[in-house]
């Protein structure tokens, strides 16, 4: 269950803050005006970190990171919409969370430089393209399908379910057919403590597949002009390695590297912040 929020203050920047799930949260105000809480930690050139499916900013890879980092950049962590403490406003379009990515962008000064996990790096990804002020950018094996014939669960079935009451039933299609997992792995999940959690941000899951789409790693992408380091693990399924390999060869300036031993959804997060950090301070 979520803290209840009894109180907020502004402070001297301007800038909202209330108490969250980790502690003092921040505010940003995205185009539609809704409320985007973030996190700050850490000193020195901004970083802002984009988080994938069923994650907030309480997420341990991606505090891990933040943490990993906070010894020289300063991060921001930031709960996408619909989830932990952000807003959410209907209707959803991927336009509108590029413009929440660029209001924590600029709350953290204007320009940063962004990592994105999963779908959170197609998330990244869009905003690089559409123009946002992203110096560099660095992103975990966005969920692509390269193989043909293959296609990930629409927004529009996603978000059917999800209305419809049938929130387990969203997650295990996004989770078998978008995420390959075994359908007996998906029924021993909805015994344990986090299947609420998970239930409860499912409506999210067509948000997901409105930024990633159907499949194949968009053209559009060949927009990207920034500095890309794309990060795959070398113990990760053929997709996903394929997807990364593709996501590199698509944007321009562009490299890839393989994290020896980590796979989607078995990170550490102590590897990703050295990648990651290491290529932000070149």
């Amino acid at each position: 269950m979520r803290k209840i929020i009894v109180s907020e203050f502004i402070t001297l920047d301007g800038v909202i803050e209330k108490p969250g799930e980790l502690g003092w949260a921040r505010t940003a105000a995205s185009a539609d005006g809704t409320s985007i809480a973030y996190e700050r930690v850490g000193a020195g050139p901004a970083v802002v970190l984009v988080q994938g499916a069923f994650s907030s900013r309480d997420d341990p890879i991606m505090t891990g990171i933040a943490g990993a980092l906070a010894s020289e950049y300063t991060v921001y962590n930031y709960d996408r919409r619909g989830r932990g403490d952000s807003g959410d406003t209907a209707p959803y379009a991927v336009q509108r969370e590029i413009e929440d990515l660029a209001a924590l962008i600029e709350a953290a000064g204007g320009t940063a430089m962004v990592f994105g996990g999963s779908s959170g790096g197609a998330l990244a990804l869009e905003a690089a393209a559409a123009g946002a002020p992203i110096t560099k950018l660095a992103v975990f094996e966005p969920p692509y399908v390269t193989a043909p014939g293959r296609s990930l669960p629409s927004a529009q079935e996603l978000a059917a379910l999800a209305e419809n009451g049938r929130r387990g039933d969203a997650i295990e299609l996004f989770l078998t057919k978008g995420a390959e997992m075994p359908p007996e792995a998906v029924e021993g999940m909805k015994a344990q403590p986090f299947w609420a959690h998970i239930e409860s941000v499912a409506h999210t899951l067509a948000y997901e597949a409105a930024v990633v789409g159907a499949g194949p790693v968009p053209d559009r992408l060949s927009a990207v002009s920034v500095p890309t380091l794309v990060l795959a693990g070398s113990a990760s399924s053929d997709r996903m390695r394929d997807a990364a390999q593709a996501v590199a060869e698509r944007v321009g300036d562009a490299r890839l590297e393989w994290l020896e031993g980590q796979a989607h959804g078995q990170v550490d997060s102590a590897s990703i912040g050295t990648a990651v950090g290491e290529f932000f301070s070149t």
